[in-house]
């Protein structure tokens, strides 16, 4: 359950920076927003199945594999951000307009072309951009299932 805390409270902190803050969502951001949800809804399965053996080790591998896809689009928006301001790709449409207009594969290869309002910083905290919080929760939250979990398999 402390990882469907931490996915609740991490998403409740982002839509307050977007609806309260007014902050900008971008497709990246969307993106990482599914996994981190997809994450959650792993975890709360976890939680109320309270599997052991086999199925715990499910529960952790599909947890890890969340993550890892998870931190994967999290680590392309921190290279976009860290492009050389000529290297930045232009902007792009928004992702609802991609998502009606284009097939899902064209939407998605278009997303991780990336465009100028993914590569912006707009917020930091100690230093690092939002993506880069977004990475280490994703590195983190995919450790806890797999130790949450693998120890259900030693009792």
């Amino acid at each position: 359950m402390a990882g469907v805390i931490s996915v609740a409270a991490l998403m409740s902190y982002a839509l307050y920076e977007q609806h309260v803050v007014g902050l900008e969502v971008c497709p990246l951001c969307v993106l990482q927003r599914v996994a981190m949800i997809s994450l959650g809804i792993v975890f709360l399965a976890a939680a109320l199945h309270s599997a052991r053996g086999a199925i715990g080790r499910v529960y952790s591998v599909l947890g890890v594999l969340v993550a890892l896809t998870g931190a994967g689009v999290s680590a392309w928006h921190v290279r976009l951000q860290h492009l050389p301001p000529d290297k930045v790709p232009s902007c792009g449409p928004g992702f609802d307009y991609m998502y009606e207009t284009f097939p899902l594969r064209d939407t998605l290869a278009m997303i991780f072309h990336g465009s100028g309002e993914c590569a912006k910083v707009n917020w930091t905290f100690l230093g690092f951009s939002m993506p880069t919080w977004v990475l280490v929760w994703f590195i983190a939250l995919g450790a806890l299932i797999a130790v949450a979990n693998w120890r259900k398999i030693a009792r």
